[in-house]
């Protein structure tokens, strides 16, 4: 009987290790400079919600406020808006709202979006814009579990970019775990 037991605990014993991982350890960033003049930021994760939900966190105004943004305004369908304002004290329209264009779409499974590059970005983006984009893909793992990957497209492979990459790994990943957070808890970590 006691060797039972001991077999239980230790085929046990990573799923109880794995279940107390930090929020902050679930998200991978990884950048891939093996394209000729262009960086690729690779982020995902796993969450412990469904697909409808995390799709829905992506997509609607309530889902952004709660967990990405202060503000959010959102247009959703292909050629939409969704115009976001981290300041509670700020309104949608003025100097600190970023504005993402919806570039397409496939429910559930994929959404592209572009940046328009403002005062609040580096001057140096600007002239990039058009090459800019995150593009998010979503898998359902199973009824209560979702793969997000998320790929920034168009960064040069200079050294303005890549230091700028420290700065969008730290803000992507503090927002992703504000999501996981969020929708695995009702909370986000961080309140804006």
């Amino acid at each position: 009987m006691k060797k039972i037991i001991l077999q239980a605990v230790f085929l046990c014993l990573p799923l109880l290790l794995l279940a107390q991982e930090p929020i902050k350890n679930r998200v991978q960033s990884v950048i891939d400079s093996s394209h000729a003049n262009n960086l690729v930021l690779k982020q995902s994760f796993e969450i412990n919600a469904p697909l409808d939900a995390v799709w829905n966190a992506y997509t609607t105004k309530k889902g952004w406020e709660s967990w990405a943004t202060a503000k959010a305004e959102i247009d959703f369908k292909i050629n939409g808006i969704i115009k976001t304002n981290y300041n509670k004290n700020g309104e949608i329209g003025d100097d600190s709202t970023i504005t993402l264009h919806i570039i397409n779409y496939i429910p559930k499974r994929m959404l592209t979006l572009q940046a328009e590059i403002t005062k609040n970005f580096p001057a140096f983006m600007k002239a990039d814009e058009k090459d800019l984009f995150n593009m998010i893909l979503f898998e359902e793992i199973s009824a209560t579990k979702t793969k997000v990957i998320s790929y920034g497209i168009g960064y040069k492979k200079n050294e303005k970019y890549m230091s700028l990459m420290k700065f969008f790994i730290q803000g992507n990943e503090q927002s992703y775990i504000n999501l996981i957070s969020y929708l695995e808890t009702g909370k986000p970590s961080v309140k804006y």
